[in-house]
């Protein structure tokens, strides 16, 4: 498969020069260990998956790393987490040797206690989603971003789920010890029908027969695994009854059409939930543009009980705030910024702004590219406009 340039890159290089070890997570075939090699062609490269790596490693931990051709990459090393503790002895001998462990995991709440416990001053961690519409044409609404999908769409049925049964397998039986794999399945399509929505456990325990505390658990195996975005409510109260819970994305649309049963382009503009995908490949595109620049994630939606609701809401450097509305269209109209006027006006007053809020409707490819305003403050473009170099948080 042909490589295509990550944006991470140069975040990752420049991390490799400041620290002696990199900690890259993401979920399951988003392409780390590609770009890992790409980046790192001298280091030595050993899977970390192999039963019987696995047994050699835990047979003689200090004889297994004198081996190790450094710089190394390690490769799903949360299977190993005991090996965290020898990593950083040899990262304490000579802590000025930057750039000689590279450590990938694909379920990030493993990774993650490893990290904190034994490696924290010592590792840069870094987080790769799959591509990017920014990275390649080829990413869009109906196979999504996983690189194996969008470079053979025509296969990607096949793919997607073969990936749902290994997931299934490999990922979900390591995190977790779920019994009943089938029902674990139907979940993950039942969530795809709730993708966008405010988080219901109630609503998913009930069809499926199991406990909401089941619900949740099965949650945390997905966002551990990386599959899930999961965008909180705005956190500032502006004199509104808001609504609480957190709003549920998959994390690829690729995938959630595949658990949806949408696999072609014309099922997609047929189906009732084109919108919601389309929200939450935004959604997917923004995380990806913050973690790629090395930014923390920061994404919040905002939904009160009187039924005012914006999509998303991003903080910017100077203490302002961008809202998003995400529309299917690609065609958009001033009644489409509704939502975004009226909360404004409610931000603005509560907050007395100097730089006033800034409104977006991101809609789909159409024929006129150029930004353009809907109403007074509300300008409509496309994604990849948005998206586009120096645009970071919707700056103009």
């Amino acid at each position: 498969m042909r490589y295509t340039d990550r944006d991470l890159g140069k975040v990752l290089l420049k991390a490799s020069r400041s620290f002696p070890a990199v900690v890259l997570t993401g979920p399951r075939r988003a392409g780390k260990t590609m770009l890992l090699r790409k980046l790192f062609p001298k280091a030595s490269y050993t899977l970390l998956e192999d039963p019987d790596v696995i047994a050699r490693m835990r047979a003689d931990p200090q004889g297994f790393l004198d081996e190790l051709k450094l710089p190394a990459i390690l490769d799903e090393v949360q299977h190993v987490p005991e090996l965290f503790s020898y990593v950083r002895s040899r990262i304490d001998r000579n802590p000025r040797r930057t750039g000689q462990w590279f450590l990938t995991g694909s379920q990030e709440a493993a990774l993650m206690s490893g990290v904190t416990e034994s490696m924290a001053g010592r590792a840069a961690v870094l987080q790769l989603y799959p591509l990017s519409v920014t990275e390649s044409s080829r990413v869009g609404l109906l196979y999504g971003g996983y690189p194996e999908a969008v470079a053979r769409p025509k296969g990607a049925g096949l793919w997607f789920s073969s990936y749902v049964q290994t997931y299934l397998e490999r990922d979900v039986r390591a995190v977790t010890n779920v019994r009943d794999l089938a029902t674990f399945r139907r979940f993950m399509a039942l969530l795809a029908t709730r993708h966008g929505q405010v988080l219901n456990r109630t609503e998913l325990a009930a069809p499926l027969g199991v406990s909401v505390p089941t619900i949740n658990q099965w949650l945390g195996v997905l966002e551990t695994t990386q599959q899930l975005i999961i965008v909180p409510p705005f956190y500032e109260n502006l004199g509104k009854r808001l609504i609480k819970s957190p709003k549920l994305y998959y994390a690829d649309s690729g995938l959630a059409c595949h658990l949806l049963g949408i696999t072609t382009g014309a099922e997609l503009e047929r189906s009732p939930f084109l919108g919601a995908l389309w929200e939450g490949f935004v959604a997917s595109e923004l995380i990806k543009r913050q973690v790629n620049s090395g930014q923390r994630r920061e994404l919040y939606h905002f939904r009160d009980q009187q039924g005012l609701e914006v999509d998303f809401l991003l903080p910017t450097p100077n203490g302002g705030v961008d809202m998003i509305e995400c529309k299917a269209t690609r065609t958009p109209v001033p009644g489409m910024a509704t939502a975004l006027a009226q909360l404004t006006r409610a931000f603005e007053e509560k907050r007395k702004l100097a730089r006033p809020a800034r409104c977006f409707i991101l809609h789909r490819k159409g024929d006129r590219r150029t930004p353009r305003s809907l109403v007074h403050g509300v300008k409509a473009m496309e994604l990849i406009e948005w998206l586009r170099p120096g645009r970071l948080s919707g700056r103009s």
